[in-house]
């Protein structure tokens, strides 16, 4: 019988806890070494080991042997694969030390579970095939490493056994890392070599190999000197995840600390307002007067101040920086790619903000770690990029929290993660520029002309008619003697675009521009209508997002692609299929729908004059220009 469950139990709390990871190629054996470990360490009940010789039977790559990779590899399809591809977490303890493996995939294309696996560890196991020695995915993981803050490596060169437990191959393999490590800095980088099937070097040191004089790998593991995440030690940061009306006298900001300690009696300070109370009462199931990293409170105020959720709650000698724009390092996780301009959502802590990337200043290379110029990103890419938010918010460098100091980009349609990024600084660019105050508005300059101000969007496919009813109706609404302007994609790409072409990345930068015009236009009280193929969801709901709501009214003019193949007023699409103009949207570029537009023009079968008169007659209904 193998360690009985009071002694493990005994082992978790005399024991301080390290987190690792387990990362590197595919096929490197990062599932292997961990089921050897858990086995070697002796922590398997016996009916876990009958279930893995059974598993082994089934599904196993080790012949008669057990597959010790199956004590990790849950998922049925890593099964019938034989790779990671989800992030395995594993417990186990021994005499000296309490550790949570997250096992990460090896394979490029689950980068991203690797990077989330690596986020919350401090220490890094990668491994290197000694068949095949560094590789691309090894250096990839190894910058993510560093990047995440890990500061401490163990470089396992594992299947020794394979190479004749060659100390050549071993030190030839040692060189190429270290010399590529270098330069990430980390604090330690120690080899090992080792055999995850056969246990050499993994838990007992192996006789295979009178050359190494080193520790094994779990010696290793108990003993080095790893830092952990002191993040009781950091400053105050508690963000707020939600406010909590249990009745009209009660008024409490639940959420989880982040870091530094809480307690009745602190003065704290809502980070981007400045706005300071003291703590009332804390409230958990035990009741405490204090409370420090990882615990789930709700605290109640002496004052009654402004917070909300996404708010952060901080102390007021140890600020975090508060701005609207930041530089940082950005993980792209997602098959489509990451577009400069394009308006995103990010979620920092508990708070959720539209975001943009301004600039990517440069891709790294993983495998040189050279600065490379990129005008988007790909799937896996890393870059160094500078961002913006709609508002300002409270945010730490990474290197200084964790928590306070990474955030996830969003889509704002599917609502799925699409990479993450590690705030470097802050960019205080725009510190001394402020909102000059006007003592008139909009709605003073709207109303000498008896109007709301407002953005009509058109948008369609070219040849859809956008440009004839956005005439039209501004014709109308001329004759009506209200104030308008009409702002066509083809005359802005005479002037303000000019330098623009039609890929994605450019297109995404053209309706930017355009709208950021349309917003000044509203300010200045006029009825703007803008006709734009404008083809991607996103921007449409970028220039939404920059006026208040109800100014933005988006017309579909639906037209079937068939039909404005036959009129093709200006020859485009017959020259698109003919390969003369390529990402046109329609034929080789994508048009993204409007799910539900405000108006919804379906062209066929009615005149461009009927369908002007009904978008003037939807303004009204709108309050957008009064009834005549």
């Amino acid at each position: 019988m193998h360690t009985p469950a009071a002694a493990r139990r005994q082992h978790e709390h005399e024991c301080d806890l390290l987190r690792f990871i387990t990362a590197g190629s595919v096929d490197d054996g990062k599932s292997t070494l961990i089921g050897r470990l858990l086995h070697d360490s002796r922590i398997l009940y016996d009916d876990q080991l009958r279930a893995l010789a059974e598993d082994s039977r089934r599904h196993g790559t080790a012949g008669e042997a057990i597959d010790f990779a199956l004590l990790v590899d849950g998922l049925e399809a890593e099964r019938e694969q034989g790779i990671t591809i989800d992030v395995a977490y594993r417990f186990f303890t021994t005499g000296r030390r309490a550790f949570i493996v997250a096992d990460t995939p090896g394979h490029e294309h689950y980068t991203r579970n690797m990077a989330t696996g690596a986020s919350n560890a401090e220490l890094a196991v990668i491994l290197v095939d000694a068949r095949k020695g560094v590789l691309v995915q090894t250096r990839r993981h190894s910058l993510i490493c560093a990047l995440l803050g890990i500061h401490h490596v163990i470089l396992a060169v594992n299947k020794i056994d394979l190479v004749d437990f060659s100390q050549a191959t071993f030190d030839r393999i040692v060189g190429d890392y270290a010399a590529f490590a270098a330069q990430l800095g980390f604090t330690a980088v120690i080899p090992i070599p080792i055999s995850a099937r056969f246990g050499d070097n993994v838990v007992n040191r192996s006789g295979n190999m009178p050359w190494y004089r080193g520790p094994s790998l779990i010696e290793c593991l108990e003993t080095i000197p790893v830092e952990a995440d002191a993040a009781v030690e950091k400053p105050l940061r508690f963000p707020v995840q939600w406010v909590n009306r249990l009745n009209s006298d009660f008024r409490g900001y639940a959420g989880t600390v982040a870091s530094g300690r809480i307690q009745v009696g602190d003065t704290v300070v809502v980070a981007t307002t400045g706005h300071s109370s003291r703590v009332k009462e804390i409230v958990t199931g035990d009741g405490p007067l204090a409370a420090g990293p990882g615990a789930a409170i709700t605290v109640t105020l002496t004052d009654e101040i402004d917070v909300c959720r996404g708010d952060i709650l901080v102390s007021p000698t140890a600020r975090p920086e508060v701005s609207d724009q930041f530089a940082a390092h950005v993980i792209w996780m997602d098959n489509e790619p990451l577009m400069p301009g394009r308006s995103y959502l990010a979620r920092l802590a508990t708070k959720t903000t539209p975001i943009t990337v301004t600039a990517i200043k440069y891709r790294i290379d993983p495998n040189s770690r050279e600065h490379l110029a990129a005008p988007t990103l790909g799937l896996n890419d890393i870059a160094f990029c500078n961002l913006a938010t709609a508002a300002p918010i409270a945010f730490d460098p990474y290197e200084a929290n964790r928590r306070t100091g990474s955030f996830i980009i969003i889509d704002r349609s599917s609502n799925r993660t699409l990479g993450a990024g590690m705030i470097a600084f802050g960019l205080r660019r725009g510190a001394n520029v402020h909102w000059q105050r006007l003592l008139l508005g909009k709605r003073q300059r709207a109303a000498l002309k008896r109007q709301q101000p407002a953005i009509v969007w058109f948008t369609g496919l070219s040849g859809a008619g956008k440009s004839t009813i956005a005439d039209l109706v501004e014709q109308r609404l001329h004759a009506m003697g209200h104030h308008t302007m009409l702002l066509d994609g083809d005359n802005v790409r005479h002037g303000l675009s000019r330098d623009l072409g039609f890929t994605e990345a450019d297109r995404v930068e053209n309706i930017r521009r355009a709208g950021e015009v349309a917003k000044l236009m509203v300010e200045g009280g006029l009825i703007v209508l803008c006709s734009f193929i404008s083809p991607y969801r996103a921007e449409r709901e970028m220039v939404r997002g920059l006026v208040a709501e109800g100014e933005f009214v988006e017309v579909f003019v639906d037209t079937p692609i068939d039909e404005c193949i036959r009129r093709d007023p200006k020859g485009l699409y017959a020259k698109a299929m003919d390969g003369r103009i390529k990402n046109f949207t329609g034929v080789d570029a994508p048009y993204q729908a409007p799910p539900a537009p405000e108006i919804h023009l379906r062209t066929v079968g009615t005149s461009p004059e009927q369908m002007a008169e009904s978008v003037v007659a939807q303004l009204i209904r709108k309050n957008i220009v009064p009834r005549a």
